[in-house]
């Protein structure tokens, strides 16, 4: 898109706002910089040539503008074809001295040779082009009758002019590289980033759903069977499902109004903690599990010890209440010792399952004690049942 004031140009890559595009002055595109360098290579090569001659331009024939101007059509084309457009340079140079032509055409060489230097990517390449234009050089100005410094200094300044375009596609590419590295890094620490948040909202759901629904499950299957004998016992299993169930409501709340802070309200509850261990001792008695808790932890603990330490515990006696019936002891030992919190529920009960289970409830208590820097051991007792137990550093508070 271009703009009606001379001078400048529309950058609609740069969107100001309301979607108005950004005017910036005398900015030019790549193809009318080149056109540009061509001008200006051809009327220096015009004022340098009739330099070396008293009658001055008048004394250049048409053939030689033809000449400088065809050399300067191929500048334009320096960046796509670098190579090409030196051999066309020196193909001309050639020419230029065969014809007799006084001077020659040093600036058209110097451009294109750094076009080859910096746009050519055959290292060896770009070289043999070096060699080959320093003999056109040095076989111009001895022609010229030029003494040995002139020639030398010539020589010097287009292998100057060459290794200057090799640096700056050096650095190029050097720059290129960093920026290809660091969007990598970027797009690998947020595919990082992201499978940590997947894997901390799929513990928490595994640790809210599973636990309610285990115990609803429970309950519901009581209600069933004594219904008929018991109904008393029969409503108190029904009320025991409905409070697992608010409950998991109001855990799946919470939760998505992590996910979603900017629609959480403060009627959201905090999240789960140690204060509330007792009740969820007493919510798993109400299946006719016998649990045994014993809790010394003195310290207010950092919010993620905390909800760490209840979900394992959670976790735990949802286990045994899948694997080890409800008719398993279960003892529960919660005690603050040293900087850390040992967390350890131990059960008796055969491994005889009557509800299915995913094996994420294993893998997601280790991974959050992982994540805390503890440890992590779980597996069958000797003497039978399962032990479960975490040490979870307290840290800074």
């Amino acid at each position: 898109m271009t703009d009606p004031r001379p001078g400048g140009e529309l950058d609609t890559r740069a969107m100001g706002v309301g979607g108005r595009a950004v005017f910036r002055p005398g900015r030019l595109s790549p193809l009318g910089l080149d056109v540009a360098v061509a001008v200006v290579v051809f009327g220096v090569s015009v004022v340098n040539v009739a330099s070396q001659d008293a009658a001055g331009v008048s004394e250049i024939p048409v053939a030689g503008f033809l000449m400088l101007a065809g050399g300067s059509v191929a500048l334009i084309w320096r960046r796509r074809w670098s190579l090409r457009a030196l051999g066309f340079v020196l193909a001309m140079t050639i020419a230029w001295m065969a014809l007799g032509y006084p001077g020659n055409p040093v600036f058209h060489i110097l451009v294109s040779l750094y076009a080859v230097g910096r746009y050519e990517r055959d290292g060896r390449t770009s070289l043999a082009a070096l060699a080959v234009a320093l003999a056109v050089v040095g076989l111009g100005q001895v022609v010229d009758g030029d003494s040995a410094s002139e020639v030398g200094t010539a020589l010097a300044v287009t292998m100057l002019v060459w290794y200057v375009g090799r640096l700056v596609r050096i650095r190029a590419a050097a720059a290129r590289e960093r920026a290809e590295y660091l969007e990598w890094k970027r797009a690998t620490e947020a595919e990082r980033a992201i499978a940590h948040a997947r894997a901390g909202i799929a513990r928490e759901l595994h640790d809210v759903v599973a636990h309610n629904v285990s115990v609803m499950t429970v309950q519901a299957g009581v209600a069933r069977l004594v219904v008929a004998d018991d109904p008393e016992r029969a409503g108190e299993a029904i009320g025991a499902v409905e409070q697992a169930g608010r409950r998991a409501l109001d855990e799946l709340r919470h939760l998505l109004g992590v996910l979603r802070p900017e629609t959480a309200s403060g009627g959201l509850g905090p999240q789960p903690s140690l204060n509330q261990i007792h009740e969820l001792a007493d919510q798993m008695r109400q299946t006719g599990m016998s649990i045994s808790l014993a809790m010394d932890v003195r310290s207010e603990l950092p919010v993620r010890v905390d909800l760490f330490a209840f979900r394992i515990v959670q976790e735990a006696l949802t286990n045994v209440l899948k694997h080890g019936g409800v008719d398993a002891a279960v003892w529960v030992r919660l005690e603050e010792v040293d900087g850390h919190v040992d967390v350890e529920v131990t059960n008796t009960g055969t491994a005889a399952s009557t509800l299915p289970g995913s094996g994420h409830g294993i893998v997601g208590m280790q991974e959050r004690a992982i994540l805390l820097g503890g440890t992590f051991e779980a597996g069958p007792q000797p003497e039978g049942g399962f032990r479960v137990f975490a040490r979870l550093p307290i840290g800074d508070k």
